[in-house]
This record gives C-alpha cells, sequence and structure tokens, in this order.
C-alpha cells in the first residue's frame, strides 16, 4: 500500500505551474502578443462580452497586435474597451481594423514588471507547498513502515523540489524575455 498518491500530488502542483504561466503570459513585455488583449471586456449587444467574442486578435509584427472587429458598429465600443483598460494601449483605427503598437518599456517599467513576476512565483511556490504539506500529513497518517513513511516523504520533497525549480526556470525565461527588450 502507497503512503501517498503521488500522482494526485503531480497533478494538484502541475495545476500551480498553469496558474503561473497564465498570468505571466498577461504580463505586458513589450513583445505584442494576443493573450494581452484576454482580461479586456467589452459592452456589446447590451452586455459585457470579451474582445475575442467580437473581434479577432492576432499578431502581425512583434510589436503589433491587430484586431479586426466583425461588426463595424462595435468598433468604436471596442476602442473605448482597449484605451480604458489599465494595460497602456492606443489602437489606431482603420474601419474595422485596429493596430495597436506596442510601446517600448523603460527601465522602471522592468523593474515594476519583474516585481510582479516574482510575486507571481512565490504565489505558485506557496501553492506547491501547500500541496507538499498535504502529502506530507498523509504520509503521517497512513498506516504503514517507518521506513515506508521516510520513502513516501522523500518522494514528496524530491517531487516539490522539481516543482519549484520549474517555478524559478519559468520566471527566469520571463525575466530574461523583459531585460532584452
Amino acid at each position: 500500500m502507497s503512503a501517498v498518491d503521488l500522482d494526485d500530488l503531480r497533478r494538484r502542483m502541475d495545476g500551480a505551474l498553469g496558474v503561473l504561466k497564465t498570468e505571466l503570459s498577461g504580463l505586458r513585455t513589450g513583445r505584442a502578443s494576443a493573450s494581452m488583449l484576454e482580461p479586456v471586456t467589452v459592452q456589446a449587444y447590451g452586455a459585457t462580452m470579451t474582445l475575442n467574442q467580437v473581434a479577432t486578435v492576432s499578431v502581425p509584427e512583434p510589436r503589433m497586435i491587430s484586431v479586426h472587429v466583425w461588426d463595424r458598429s462595435m468598433a468604436q465600443s471596442v476602442e473605448k474597451a482597449i484605451r480604458e483598460s489599465s494595460l497602456g494601449l492606443n489602437p489606431i483605427v482603420e474601419g474595422q481594423l485596429m493596430r495597436i503598437p506596442i510601446p517600448e518599456l523603460n527601465e522602471e517599467r522592468r523593474r515594476e514588471l519583474a516585481k510582479v513576476a516574482h510575486k507571481y512565483a512565490e504565489s505558485a511556490r506557496v501553492a506547491v507547498r501547500h500541496v507538499r504539506r498535504d502529502g506530507m500529513e498523509a504520509v503521517k497518517k497512513s498506516d504503514v513502515s517507518e521506513d515506508e513513511q521516510r520513502q513516501a516523504s522523500d518522494q514528496v520533497q524530491k517531487l516539490t523540489d522539481e516543482k519549484i525549480g520549474e517555478i524559478d526556470g519559468i520566471v527566469a525565461q520571463k525575466e530574461q524575455e523583459i531585460s532584452q527588450i
């Protein structure tokens, strides 16, 4: 009998990594990404909708996002939603098409983005450690020999170290991306 379900712990830790990747993809690094506009909501047809429900978002160039609004009457609402978002973007409207240039980052903004990335990473590490704690508690409560408990504890710790290492790698890559722009 196993003292702990490692697959369940791995799945839960991978969930924390998934959240981290999602949060980091939303950080504006000066490089255009369609995911940057995911948090933008538009007032359309009497309801609040996400941008991808009223337009097609593409990235034709590394520093440009293109938004093609399906309904011409929605173009003004989409422009307003993008301008009023906290992203600091200014779309150039050409009928149903909007070009959104991604401005260069200054040094202060880069440091700020790096701090935010580290905050996201620390949240992910804490989530992984919570899963580790749950695993260790399950090991202690299991009715197996001390040797098996020690072995299971070592496996949980090894998995935790592996996931923390992945988090550190993801953040280091994001930091490098921020500093190279």
